[in-house]
């Protein structure tokens, strides 16, 4: 067979024409998918894994340890804190420099006509016999007395006092002796999450001391403020007390005993705010649990698995 040479001959220009034109009309390779080189997600085909017992009870195990997370995240969401700070200010400016104050007191051997109220304090105010707001009740068939009122003081140190001052003619022997109900300023606080010294004289029995002893409390009250969840405030005063018992003597003889509550402001406001959870935070903390739970999982999974897959390899070498 001659030596064709037309085959390494060099091609004429229509030749390479009618080449490229053939190959260009052969249909381009597109991808149906375009997107999908974005996903960082790729999946492993079904008969590429391989289910395990030991998987099987991780995979329980983390879904129940998830579960109790979620829940307790979900309760602490749901569920309004109560939070607390200290700092020095005067919280209730509009109150006009006073402060609210309710008195309930049981003298049960004392006559209502002898108890009265009396207000004392540093601006110079001395009312003797306050009045106002003001309530006797008889106890006891008339023996006995019990005094409710709502008054107001000055935000400075003062007292005020229980005592027979007012009554027309002194008695010789009056009985001091007395339980206290209620000793509370400024607003009623009545909430759960909040257990300050607001009425911290309640319930205080003084039936077995000596009937012609005086009595001091000695009152700090501290300015406490309430911001609920709307922002809206309301202003109350917790208190700690100290008392002492004595009989007082003057040159004149002995000196009508008398309740006396002495009262000091402390400069230092307690402020309870209620807070939740931002939601923001709340799904943060559920993403992380998630994760966190399956990647802890998985690396214990593949630890496992790997370990057993080696103890049948030296099992099976031990065959042979």
């Amino acid at each position: 067979m001659p030596f064709d040479f037309r085959r390494f001959a060099p091609l004429s220009r229509w030749e390479h024409g009618t080449i490229a034109f053939l190959s260009s009309t052969e249909p381009p390779l597109v991808d149906p998918n375009p997107d999908d080189r974005f996903d960082i997600y790729r999946k492993v085909p079904k008969d590429l894994t391989q289910p395990t017992y030991t998987g099987a009870i991780i995979s329980v195990c983390c879904c129940l340890f998830i579960l109790f997370l979620f829940l307790s995240e979900l309760t602490g969401f749901i569920t309004t804190e109560v939070v607390n700070e200290l700092y020095v200010d005067d919280p209730d400016k509009d109150s006009g420099g006073k402060i609210d104050v309710s008195l309930n007191i049981s003298l049960p051997n004392l006559h209502c006509e002898l108890v009265g109220l009396d207000i004392q304090d540093e601006m110079g105010r001395h009312e003797v016999g306050h009045i106002d707001n003001s309530m006797k009740i008889p106890l006891n068939n008339g023996v006995g007395c019990r005094f409710e009122g709502q008054f107001s003081i000055n935000k400075v140190p003062g007292n005020f006092h229980v005592s027979t001052h007012s009554a027309t003619a002194q008695p010789q022997n009056p009985d001091m002796t007395h339980v206290i109900h209620k000793l509370s300023f400024g607003d009623t606080l009545q909430v759960q999450n909040v257990h300050g010294a607001f009425n911290a004289l309640g319930g205080a029995d003084r039936l077995t001391s000596n009937p012609l002893a005086s009595h001091d409390y000695i009152l700090k009250i501290v300015p406490t403020v309430y911001e609920d969840k709307s922002g809206k405030q309301r202003y109350s005063y917790q208190y700690t007390v100290a008392n002492k018992e004595y009989v007082a003597y003057s040159h004149t003889g002995r000196i009508i005993p008398a309740i006396w509550f002495r009262y000091d402001l402390s400069p230092i406001t307690v402020k309870y705010t209620e807070r939740r959870q931002p939601l923001y935070r709340f799904i943060t903390t559920i993403c992380a649990i998630i994760g966190g739970t399956f990647t802890v999982a998985g690396i214990l999974d593949s630890c496992i698995f790997t370990a057993s897959e080696a103890w049948k390899k030296i099992q099976l070498g031990k065959m042979h």
